[in-house]
């Protein structure tokens, strides 16, 4: 797999960064700047609060916006977890759904 492309563990589906991706389009979808100089956005995926939160999406960009890495992981950041084996995860699921199409039309993600 190119390293502009990613996959979380479970999804069937495989993004991409988009070719056209720019600095501006990842800080208006909520990534935050890294002390590096890469990009980096940490999402919580829970259907009623994000207080609640058991998963995170992690969406990690290098600083020469070439190079994409995803995972879910829970409240620790140090597990990466396959929500879609897991009982009762339909609504991280669909937040999760609901986070990448966001990221598809901000111009940020395509799929492969």
């Amino acid at each position: 797999m190119d390293k502009r492309q990613a996959q979380v563990l479970g999804d069937q589906e495989i993004y991409e960064l988009n070719p056209d991706v720019k600095r501006y389009s990842l800080m208006d979808s909520g990534f935050m700047e890294t002390n590096k100089g890469g990009f980096r956005l940490e999402h919580p995926l829970n259907g009623t609060s994000p207080y609640a939160a058991r998963f995170y999406l992690k969406a990690v960009v290098n600083k020469d916006l070439d190079n994409l890495k995803l995972s879910i992981t829970d409240k620790s950041g140090m597990h990466n977890i396959n929500i879609f084996k897991l009982k009762d995860s339909e609504a991280e699921i669909d937040d999760y759904r609901y986070l990448m199409k966001f990221l598809k039309e901000k111009n940020v993600l395509t799929n492969k």
